[in-house]
C-alpha cells in the first residue's frame, strides 16, 4: 500500500508543470539583447559639450545625439554650422530650474551668429510620416493623453494624429493617401534637447538650448522645437545649481557654468570620439523591455501596471563593446 502511494506521489510530481521562470527585469532584458539588436550612432549626429570642471576639479563632458531627418531638420542643420564654427566656446549654462530644465547658450546675447544659419518655422515643429507598418513593432499602445497616439521609430519617441480630409503630398508632389499618414512629433520626455525661442513667430536658430531634467513637461511639445537628447553626462546638467532668478535663470555672472567647447564628434580625433549604440526599437528585445517596464513582474514587484507613458520607457543606450 505505501509502496503503491509513494509511486503515485512520484507520478503526480513527474506530471505537475515545472514553475515559470522569472520574470526578467528591462536591465536584463536589455543585457540579453543580442549585438544584432544595437544599433551605431554615427559620429556626425553626436555633439560633445565639454563644460568647465567642477569645484574638485573634474572634468565634466555632456554627449547629446541629434534627431534624424525628417525632424526639427532646420535647427540641426543649424546647431552643425554653430558647433563647425566653435560658436558655443566661451558661452555658459544660464539657467538652472527646478524639476524643469537646463538651458544654455549666450548670456549676452550679443555674439554674433555665423553665416549661412537657416531660417527656422514653427510649422517645423510637426512632419508628416507614413503610418507604421504593423510588424515593425513599433507602435505603443497605451493611452497618450496629449495626442492621438505615440510611437518609437527609429529609437525615438514620438507622438501623432491621424490626418483625415487633408491633401498630403509626397516629397515629389505625389498625392499619399490620408489613411497611411500622420503629423507626428518628438516629444518632451527627459534628457530631450529642445530650442529656446523667444515669443511666436520666433522659432529660434538652435544656438539657445535647453535639456528636460525633470518630469516630462509634454505640454511644450508642438510649441518648442526638440533636436535631440542627452545619451551621456545627463548627470553634469542635472545636478547643478539652481538659479534663483524667474524661471530659474543666474542672476549673477559668476553663478553660470562656463561652456569649454561644444563640437560634432566626427571632429574628435577618432580615438577621443563617443563610441555610441541604440537599442533598435524595432527588435523583439526593445518589445520586451517596453513591456517589461509598462508591467513590472519581477521579483520586486507586487502589482504590474498595465501601462506607462511613453517616457517612462528611455530607448536603452549603451557604449559600444
Amino acid at each position: 500500500m505505501l509502496c503503491g502511494m509513494l509511486t503515485m506521489l512520484l507520478l503526480l510530481q513527474a506530471a505537475a508543470p515545472a514553475p515559470a521562470a522569472p520574470a526578467k527585469a528591462p536591465s536584463e532584458i536589455v543585457a540579453a539583447a543580442p549585438a544584432s539588436d544595437w544599433v551605431d550612432i554615427a559620429p556626425d549626429d553626436l555633439l560633445v559639450m565639454q563644460l568647465a570642471p567642477d569645484r574638485d576639479g573634474a572634468a565634466r563632458k555632456v554627449v547629446i545625439q541629434l534627431m534624424p531627418p525628417p525632424f526639427s531638420q532646420p535647427w540641426i542643420a543649424n546647431i552643425r554650422t554653430l558647433a563647425k564654427a566653435h560658436w558655443w566656446d566661451g558661452t555658459a549654462v544660464t539657467r538652472v530650474q527646478d524639476n524643469y530644465v537646463a538651458q544654455w547658450g549666450d548670456p549676452t546675447e550679443k555674439k554674433p551668429l555665423p553665416a549661412g544659419l537657416m531660417k527656422a518655422s514653427e510649422r517645423a515643429y510637426m512632419t508628416v510620416i507614413p503610418k507604421p507598418a504593423e510588424n515593425r513593432l513599433s507602435r505603443f499602445r497605451y493611452p497618450d493623453p496629449y495626442s492621438r497616439g505615440t510611437l518609437f521609430d527609429s529609437g525615438w519617441p514620438l507622438a501623432f494624429e491621424l490626418i483625415h480630409d487633408v491633401p498630403v503630398v509626397d516629397q515629389n508632389g505625389r498625392p499619399m493617401p490620408p489613411s497611411t499618414t500622420r503629423n507626428a512629433w518628438p516629444v518632451h520626455c527627459y534628457g530631450m534637447v529642445g530650442v529656446g525661442r523667444n515669443m511666436p513667430p520666433d522659432a529660434g536658430t538652435g544656438a539657445e538650448l535647453y535639456t528636460v531634467i525633470g518630469h516630462a513637461p509634454r505640454h511644450l511639445d508642438r510649441n518648442i522645437a526638440l533636436v535631440g537628447r542627452v545619451v551621456e553626462g545627463i548627470e553634469n546638467l542635472s545636478s547643478l545649481p539652481r538659479g534663483t532668478g524667474p524661471l530659474g535663470v543666474y542672476e549673477k555672472p559668476e553663478q553660470r557654468v562656463p561652456i569649454a567647447s561644444i563640437r560634432l564628434a566626427s571632429e574628435q580625433p577618432a580615438a577621443a570620439r563617443p563610441h555610441l549604440q541604440y537599442l533598435s526599437t524595432e527588435s523583439a528585445s526593445f518589445a520586451a523591455y517596453a513591456d517589461a517596464r509598462a508591467n513590472r513582474r519581477d521579483a520586486f514587484f507586487i502589482v504590474p501596471a498595465g501601462g506607462a507613458d511613453i517616457c517612462n520607457i528611455p530607448v536603452p543606450i549603451r557604449r559600444k563593446p
